[in-house]
């Protein structure tokens, strides 16, 4: 666990937190001095050798490794895409829903990949919805829903919209015993905890850098299972899915062995630099103890709406990074609080509160002062006493 002084210390490396209190990690991460720095690094490499490819192919292949480590991972399991759109898309493109039709997927999912799959029935597909029970969505409700036509399983790890966590380990063992493949979306908690894929099971993982990560939009990550690789053969790619980009070979398709087969274009170079200094900044912090702070800035949220009768969207046993309190007008409530230089987001009904690191018990205070002037505009359990 950190002690005061060392979040603080954190804290300082964020200068926003000079003039805001930031709650809005699920949007996009802060930045911080040492992002800021690799962006720099970036800009001087390309000043000063005006096209340096090689050098910036080992920023790209060191990057590879250094999310790999972070997800306990091998690098050739994970490809650099421009967002996890574009990793979903290049996976749904392996699929031929023959034998498999059915896409059995949550209502919680993030819109892309509802979008993704539903974009595959031209070819196919049969999707298949599973609605929530209030807030949540249990493994039975997918159990349900599995069976031997199931092809793949879209899962979300945190659901944008109310915080609440699905049981991962589960689903993916049930969805193997039909012989289905499972897709985690980890975008809304990748940074926030460790995570090991190989402990979780899952086929597929996407996750990208501009929220928990600390990072830039424009890069994300997709992990392939070892063995599924050389059996997926994706209909979206391009120069840099090949074995050898640099061979320049324009009439002949030869898909990389490894994960890379799942790329396409160049890779954003400017977004590695943001990114490896991100994951830097996480290992450094240590994400056991990242995950211990966010569980009591987010526990002690949920403590203090509770006493201001505020409903609850998350699960009352929440672990964070996101609490999602319930509202009248929610864009009312967020001007309110950015009033008070507080930043936060909403989606539907919902106001988000997203926690990292460098986020305080002060902080949370600070917004539930906050919603104590916005009772008006709050969805309210009970007059408080």
């Amino acid at each position: 666990m950190l002690t005061e002084r060392e979040i603080h210390k954190i804290r300082s490396r964020f200068p926003i937190f000079s003039r805001k209190i930031y709650l809005n990690s699920c949007s996009q991460g802060a930045l911080s001095d040492v992002v800021e720095a690799g962006i720099q690094e970036y800009l001087r490499t390309w000043h000063d050798a005006g096209s340096p490819w090689d050098l910036w192919v080992q920023k790209y292949e060191a990057v590879r490794a250094e999310f790999a480590r972070l997800i306990a991972a091998q690098p050739d399991e994970v490809a650099i895409v421009p967002s996890a759109s574009a990793g979903i898309n290049s996976i749904a493109s392996t699929f031929d829903f023959t034998a498999r039709k059915k896409v059995v997927l949550g209502e919680f999912e993030f819109p892309t990949m509802g979008h993704v799959w539903l974009a595959q029935q031209r070819r196919g597909a049969v999707v298949e919805f599973i609605q929530a029970h209030g807030d949540e969505i249990t493994p039975s409700s997918y159990a349900r829903a599995l069976d031997k036509q199931t092809a793949v399983v879209p899962v979300t790890h945190v659901c944008f919209k109310n915080g609440f966590r699905c049981d991962v380990q589960e689903i993916t063992r049930m969805a193997h015993v039909q012989g289905a493949l499972v897709f985690l979306d980890d975008y809304q908690d990748c940074g926030t905890r460790p995570i090991n894929i190989k402990s979780l099971g899952v086929d597929f993982y996407v996750s990208g850098t501009l929220k928990y990560l600390l990072a830039a939009p424009g890069l994300a990550f997709l992990y392939v299972r070892q063995d599924l690789i050389s059996s997926l053969t994706p209909t979206i790619s391009g120069w840099f899915a090949q074995s050898n980009p640099f061979a320049f070979d324009v009439q002949h398709l030869d898909l990389a062995p490894a994960a890379r087969r799942f790329e396409s274009g160049t890779p954003p170079i400017p977004n590695l630099y943001a990114a490896s200094a991100g994951i830097a900044l996480l290992q450094e912090i240590g994400l056991e103890n990242i995950e211990a702070q966010i569980r009591l800035l987010a526990q002690t949220l949920i403590a203090g709406a509770r006493e201001l009768g505020i409903h609850i969207k998350s699960p009352l046993s929440t672990v964070g990074p996101l609490v999602v309190l319930q509202c009248q007008n929610v864009e009312a409530v967020i001007a309110r609080l950015a009033e008070r230089n507080i930043v936060v987001s909403g989606r539907h009904d919902g106001l988000r509160v997203s926690f990292h690191v460098h986020n305080t018990l002060e902080d949370v205070q600070e917004v539930l002062r906050a919603l104590k002037g916005c009772l008006d505009l709050m969805v309210r359990e009970h007059q408080p006493a």
